[in-house]
């Protein structure tokens, strides 16, 4: 059982949406938290185009949160991928959830239902467990570590093709989109990957823009106006 764990309490918004109480704020967006995941995450990072001739292929993400971000890339993978690919998806987070509190909060999408199963099978008998490694079919593995996350991506080995970038909201989680950690995601990225994210704020676009990435603005989800992605350069741009 790890030392320092901090419990992650809830509250349940109207349409039992999880909220949490450590940051005031969602967990997913009170339209459609699926829906938001496909847009932001998926379609920001242009997948799954751009997994479909690769043999393997890596996400990152910061804020496991209730799962449903990884379920749905899930969903898709299983729907797109071809005989013999691999999907490495490694997840970022310092609190998580119970898990009937993640039973409950992935209970409105039917489905991702037995992908949910498998989901919480394996995390309600690795709840303590400072790392979750698991095998989730054939052709996905599923990392989840738990802690800070620029200790625990400092500390990590590889390099993502795309990242989700779902921390709670910078004005509530400033830590999550700080300068040092955007710089961090961007060193754990491959030449040519890729990062989405729900936000639009200034100082998460300068910190990422900082870091090296080519940031850009698209529609975001549900009325929300802005959103950002961002690539790493294939090589360095010359500086003379």
């Amino acid at each position: 059982m790890m030392a320092n764990r901090v419990r992650h309490d809830l509250s349940w918004d109207a349409g039992d949406v999880p909220v949490s109480d450590l940051f005031d704020d969602t967990f997913y967006s009170r339209q459609d938290g699926q829906a938001e995941a496909a847009h932001v995450f998926l379609d920001g990072n242009g997948l799954p185009e751009r997994w479909a001739m690769l043999p393997r292929f890596s996400i990152a993400e910061l804020g496991f949160g209730t799962g449903l971000n990884f379920l749905e890339t899930w969903r898709i993978w299983v729907k797109t991928r071809r005989p013999g690919q691999q999907l490495t998806f490694t997840s970022f987070e310092r609190f998580p959830l119970a898990t009937d509190d993640m039973a409950r909060a992935l209970a409105p999408w039917s489905d991702l239902g037995s992908l949910t199963t498998e989901l919480l099978r394996r995390w309600s008998s690795s709840y303590s467990e400072p790392e979750r490694c698991w095998q989730m079919d054939s052709c996905t593995s599923l990392h989840v570590v738990v802690g800070e996350a620029e200790t625990a991506l400092a500390n990590w080995a590889a390099v993502a093709d795309a990242w989700y970038l779902d921390g709670f909201s910078p004005a509530k989680n400033p830590d999550m989109w700080s300068a040092p950690l955007m710089q961090q995601v961007f060193d754990h990225t491959k030449p040519g990957g890729r990062f989405a994210t729900y936000t639009a704020a200034g100082w998460v676009r300068r910190n990422l823009e900082v870091a090296g990435f080519q940031v850009r603005k698209r529609r975001g989800h549900a009325g929300k106006r802005e959103m950002i992605v961002g690539k790493k350069l294939e090589c360095e741009p010359s500086s003379g």
